[in-house]
């Protein structure tokens, strides 16, 4: 569609380093296509909806045919090398922003080098549980903890252009400080080293430290429903949330989003369900990536070719001009993730 411009990807994990073989990329691709651990005997990744999407899209950004066999592209990526694959599938992928979660695990790509890589723009998402586990593991007391916890929230404020947080619930107020030093008590008395926080009452006091430093927030919801109460709450003090829910659930994300002034949701992968259900400025688009570079080309593509289809279907059926269509789009694709993360003042 006529302009569309390039995508900001709100939400990934980043793209692996090194040389992949044929069983690793099946495992990335697995995880992709839902599954975990190996195909069955006899069967491959490459034979589910994901694989196909990377059979169709990503021969042809290293110079072959479209649908080749998995064992010819995969040649290909290692007649390349990792950085020059990676190169030429994140380039091609027309993402120019990318929001990288930080906190995820090692061996893949940092903000900056995948900036590089994909010839673009890359920030700093700050995930929540991470950055308690790290102070924890250096922390000799729960009064040190939460000292030196909401100290590294306010440094990371200052750099990150949002949190994140894993939120299936949270209540409509933050937990009084007591019950904070309890829950914080018992999870430095059992936890090991690098374990990640999931005591509720834990995380709910770093959502809501998190949502007074008033950067956006990213809430990963199964199903965000339960979360009605804090989004609420949250409502008048000077914060965007982001809801980032699981499948089946985008259309009950766009809901609240429409419900809420300062909400906004995930697109989707299917956003003829959830541009029916909020306003269009209340929806961004996310690849949700990890390791493969692939995925990043695949998700763009399905978004791009989604859009197109929805907007085309509008404008024949008379719902709108297709410059209209066209501008309606480029808010979804990258004008509203611009203007919640602040990605214009960010970059001047």
């Amino acid at each position: 569609m006529d302009g569309i411009p390039p995508l900001v990807d709100q939400y990934s994990h980043g793209a692996v380093h090194g040389e992949l073989g044929l069983g690793e990329f099946e495992t990335h691709l697995g995880g992709a296509a839902g599954a975990t651990g190996l195909a069955p005997a006899g069967t491959t990744f490459f034979d589910s909806r994901a694989g196909l999407a990377v059979r169709r899209w990503c021969p042809p950004l290293l110079g072959l045919e479209p649908h080749c066999a998995p064992v010819r592209y995969l040649a290909r990526r290692r007649e390349l090398g990792a950085y020059r694959a990676g190169h030429l599938l994140l380039r091609g992928a027309g993402i120019g922003t990318f929001l990288l979660e930080a906190g995820v695990p090692e061996g893949l790509t940092s903000p900056a080098e995948l900036a590089r890589a994909a010839e673009g723009r890359a920030h700093e998402v700050v995930r929540l549980e991470p950055l308690a586990a790290q102070i924890a593991d250096t922390s000799g007391s729960v009064d040190s903890f939460l000292a030196y916890a909401a100290e590294a929230l306010y440094a990371a404020a200052r750099s990150a252009t949002a949190f994140s947080c894993g939120a299936p619930a949270c209540d409509g107020s933050p937990p009084a400080a007591a019950t904070v030093r309890d829950a914080a008590g018992r999870w430095l008395r059992t936890r090991r080293k690098g374990e990640l926080p999931e005591e509720p009452v834990l995380v709910r006091h770093l959502l809501w430290s998190a949502v007074a430093t008033g950067l956006p927030v990213q809430l990963h919801c199964a199903d965000p429903r339960p979360l009605t109460g804090f989004l609420r709450a949250t409502a008048g003090r000077g914060v965007d949330l982001v809801l980032l829910p699981d499948t089946w659930h985008h259309w009950q994300a766009a809901r609240l989003a429409a419900a809420f002034p300062h909400v906004y949701a995930d697109v989707g992968a299917r956003p003829e369900e959830t541009l029916r259900e909020a306003p269009f400025g209340k929806l961004l688009f996310s690849t949700g990536a990890r390791a493969l570079a692939e995925l990043y080309v695949v998700a763009a593509r399905l978004f791009v070719r989604a859009m197109e289809r929805l907007m085309g279907d509008w404008v024949a059926d008379g719902w709108c001009r297709r410059p209209e269509a066209g501008r309606i789009a480029s808010l979804v694709a990258a004008g509203t993730a611009r203007r919640v993360y602040r990605l214009d003042a960010a970059a001047g």
